[in-house]
């Protein structure tokens, strides 16, 4: 596993958190894990086809999506995952995927992303961990966001 694949994922999400909540997140140890499902997590699975198959996995804690949803929200406070909720969260794995496929592109690396899948711990019955590559990303004043990258 290459640890330049998870470069473009991290540079979107950099880019996309600072334009949607307003702020600029720090880099955490990159290293390889064991992706699980951990109580209070939400996980936002994006699919990759093309010269790249595998998925992108976004895992944030609840308190920390509120948070950030609240952020991309102007500061409107968010205290429920509700529907809007998911969708917003869901919608920012989405834009940093979609920015990242297209740095790809312009590497000559050709990626189609699927639609985000959004999971937590208690509907991921059946889940087999898997090891992927992972980086957090530090939100000071919202959390930590891990970018885990599971490449066949």
């Amino acid at each position: 596993m290459k640890a330049e694949l998870i470069n473009p994922f991290l540079e979107a999400a950099r880019i996309v958190i600072e334009q949607v909540a307003n702020v600029k997140p720090s880099t955490g140890q990159l290293g390889i894990k064991d992706v699980s499902f951990v109580e209070k997590y939400i996980w936002i699975q994006i699919g990759m086809t093309g010269q790249m198959q595998g998925d992108i996995m976004f895992g944030i804690h609840e308190v920390v999506a509120l948070k950030m949803v609240s952020a991309m929200m102007g500061g409107y406070l968010v205290t429920e995952m509700d529907e809007m909720s998911k969708s917003a969260i869901s919608e920012l794995g989405n834009m940093i995927s979609g920015n990242a496929s297209t740095m790809l592109y312009n590497q000559g690396v050709r990626v189609d992303i699927t639609p985000p899948k959004l999971m937590h711990s208690e509907t991921s019955t059946g889940f087999v961990p898997k090891k992927a590559l992972t980086i957090p990303l530090i939100m000071e004043g919202i959390g930590e966001l891990d970018i885990q990258v599971l490449i066949a």
